[in-house]
């Protein structure tokens, strides 16, 4: 049999973690594999990467893995409030834990603020009230506590270098 990498991130973890779990398992398995290898409290939730529902612990890990294998999250929170501001306006939507950054900032700078992909290339966001600007594969659930649930990004113009 063949083990399949997992990448993954997750409420109180600092970055990005790695286990190997072999394809016959479900991801019950690895939700129960990586609540132990953490010692994670209370009910954790398994997402895969930008889907929008909570995958089910029956699911073989084999359906879902790719080339690179399985990108998932764990969290407690079953969905993040997604707040953006830009300029004088500001959106709201709530996204599973495992969205990215990415994904977030396109929601936000195409579909709701109505730029195009090339105004929204030289944007980026940035936790509200600081100059903190995560990496577009960052999971908007790392970046709360489960009694929170809720993030707020400004969207910033990218500082443009004139050589």
């Amino acid at each position: 049999m063949k083990n399949i990498s997992v990448f993954y991130q997750g409420e109180g973890l600092s970055g990005l973690e790695h286990i190997e779990i072999i394809e016959t398992e479900t991801f019950g398995d690895l939700r129960a594999a990586i609540i132990e290898k953490h010692g994670l409290a209370g009910e954790t939730i398994l997402f895969i990467e930008d889907e929008i529902e909570a995958i089910d612990d029956e699911i073989p890990i084999a359906s879902k893995a790719g080339r690179a294998g399985v990108k998932a999250h764990v969290h407690r929170c079953r969905e993040v409030k997604a707040t953006v501001h830009f300029k004088d306006k500001s959106v709201h939507h709530k996204f599973t834990p495992g969205t990215t950054v990415a994904h977030v900032k396109h929601w936000a700078a195409i579909h709701k603020f109505g730029m195009t992909e090339e105004e929204a290339s030289h944007h980026h966001l940035q936790l509200s009230g600081t100059e903190q600007q995560p990496d577009p594969g960052t999971h908007i659930g790392t970046l709360v506590s489960a009694h929170q649930c809720a993030v707020e990004f400004d969207l910033v113009s990218t500082p443009r270098v004139n050589g």
